[in-house]
């Protein structure tokens, strides 16, 4: 039998099985039209569990997110689950989406599917943010969840998570498991979900409130004003009301991006990290005079701050690393005990090591990606994880969720510039006494996007290309130390990244997303501690060697 014959045979049984006409007709178009490259791009590598769970363009086939991929991946966490034993099927499943194109469907197809299957499950029948589900699951006990969202990705994505029993997203061997199941299996049973239990989500939301309220201190300063944005998301279904909650005044939302909407019509990338999300938001602050403007992405599970620069009076956007450590640092200023621990990946900032160090908390550092983060604990028995953090802003406080979530972090950062306000400062004078004390440690990212089509096999080829050539210096700076992920160590399990350190005071982090088509380089730059007469000189210097890194990589890449 030849390729194509192979090819033609995939795609007819993978119509058959498909539940949805719309992709029925469009892999029966392909093969019509006798397109075999788009075929072999849908057929050849099929979707696996990533950073965050699967996570691909819409469309059909087995390497795109469709009701086909869906319905047989939760087949699969189905079996997984009914392996257990009884009382985990009675534990359940918690379903939950976001108001990306095609999550409502996908998420009827999970409720349905696990019912078919003899799995209980809760419905969160509203498109709400991720953190609410993830709290969910153990507010109610259950064995598992599944929240459809693709995060902060492009309109035409969508994605599945799965978090664990723990209130973590699943990890190897759990998340091979799961495909090994749906793979193996006959396609799920279809038909209407019976016995499906539906949320009843305001009375969830007020539970999640009130562990939320827990993180911030009861009559503190609350004179502040906010502009807030989801990003065309959910979270403007939860965090307006946790701000009253928590007696802060009414944020002024930005109006064009208040109601979910999955175009995202006026961002060109629903990230907040991504240049010019922001710009609506900062406009609205900078005509409010706001105190502070705050960002959530479409499933609220990230958050970006803006902060008003009593230097300069303008707004400036911090970094996901620096209101990572600012928010640690408040942090261990309202905890106390031995048994305290703080995480960060490999991929973030190094001054969170340094702060915990002063602190007298440990610390620990893990691959990309909040499965690993809040399991941190893990790694060091006794301990429990009080705050952990991704410079992808990703920010996880307390244990109500076990999962970065945007919106408790907003809360505790408005009551961070809350108490700055009523002091006299701002968080960027706080940031300063940081870096005077521990050192600058300065980041940047550099992205080089790929087609869907072919990106697997280009972003390999970039690793393998560092790896097999690295280079022995960049920008006049020597490279000291390259250091291959792949095979693990020093309490990491293997990973695709490579690690190069320059000299005593740097390092370039470079792995392929495991969200999007994209190779990403880190860098960072530090000093020693320069104390707060020599900070402007130290920032100086660290950028200088940064920008010279970025333009070096930059070379590389075009040539």
């Amino acid at each position: 039998m030849s390729v194509a014959e192979d090819l033609r045979r995939r795609a007819a049984d993978w119509i058959a099985a498909d539940p949805d006409p719309a992709t029925r007709a469009e892999l029966g178009a392909l093969l019509e039209a006798g397109d075999e490259a788009a075929l072999h791009e849908r057929f050849d590598r099929p979707l696996r569990f990533g950073t965050a769970g699967l996570r691909a363009r819409l469309g059909a086939g087995p390497a795109r997110m469709n009701r086909a991929v869906v319905r047989r991946t939760t087949a699969g966490l189905c079996r997984v689950i009914a392996a257990r034993g009884p009382g985990a099927a009675t534990r359940g499943l918690v379903v939950g989406h976001d108001a990306r194109h095609g999550s409502a469907a996908f998420a009827a197809d999970v409720a349905e599917v696990a019912a078919a299957l003899s799995v209980r499950v809760r419905l969160l029948a509203t498109a709400l943010p991720t953190p609410l589900c993830a709290f969910a699951l153990r507010h109610f006990g259950a064995e598992a969840a599944v929240v459809v969202t693709a995060s902060h990705n492009p309109a035409q994505d969508n994605g599945y998570k799965v978090y664990a029993a723990d209130g973590a997203q699943v990890i190897p061997p759990e998340d091979e498991a799961i495909s090994r199941a749906a793979e193996a299996a006959a396609p799920p049973p279809a038909g209407p979900a019976c016995g499906v239990e539906v949320v009843d989500e305001q009375a969830l939301i007020r539970a999640y409130t009130d562990r939320c309220l827990a993180l911030v201190q009861p009559g503190g300063p609350r004179d502040l004003s906010v502009v807030y944005t989801p990003l065309h998301g959910v979270g403007g279904a939860v965090f307006p009301g946790l701000l009253a909650a928590a007696g802060f005044p009414a944020p002024a939302v930005v109006a064009a991006q208040a109601t979910p909407d999955p175009d995202f019509p006026t961002v060109a990338f629903p990230n907040p990290e991504e240049p010019g999300a922001l710009d609506l938001a900062l406009a609205l602050g900078e005509a409010r005079g706001a105190d502070i403007v705050l960002a959530n992405d479409p499933d609220a599970d990230r958050l970006a701050l803006a902060v008003r620069d009593g230097r300069t009076g303008g707004l400036v956007v911090l970094s996901g690393d620096q209101l990572g450590v600012l928010l640690a640092e408040h942090v261990l200023a309202r905890t106390s005990g031995p048994d305290r621990l703080v995480a960060t990946t490999i991929v973030s900032s190094s001054l969170l090591g340094a702060l915990a160090a002063e602190a007298g908390v440990a610390y620990v550092e893990t691959l990309t990606g909040f499965k690993w983060i809040v399991r941190a604990a893990q790694r060091r028995p006794g301990h429990r994880l009080v705050f952990g953090y991704e410079e992808a802003l990703g920010f996880c406080i307390g244990d109500a969720v076990a999962d970065k979530d945007g919106l408790s972090a907003a809360l505790v950062a408005a009551e961070m510039a809350a108490e700055a306000k009523a002091a006299g400062a701002s968080l960027l004078d706080r940031l300063d006494a940081l870096e005077a004390r521990l050192g600058v440690h300065l980041t940047s990212q550099l992205s080089l996007r790929r087609e869907v089509g072919r990106a697997a096999d280009e972003m390999a080829g970039i690793l393998d290309a560092w790896r097999v050539a690295p280079p022995s210096a960049l920008g006049g700076d020597a490279v000291t130390e390259v250091r291959d992920l792949r095979a693990g160590g020093s309490e990491l399990p293997p990973t695709d990244a490579l690690v190069l350190r320059l000299g005593e005071n740097g390092r370039v982090t470079l792995r392929p997303s495991g969200t999007e088509a994209k190779v990403k380089f880190y860098f960072e730059a530090t000093t020693p501690p320069p104390g707060p007469g020599g900070l402007l000189a130290a920032r100086s210097a660290a950028r200088t060697r940064l920008r010279s890194w970025e333009a070096a990589v930059a070379a590389r890449s075009a040539s």
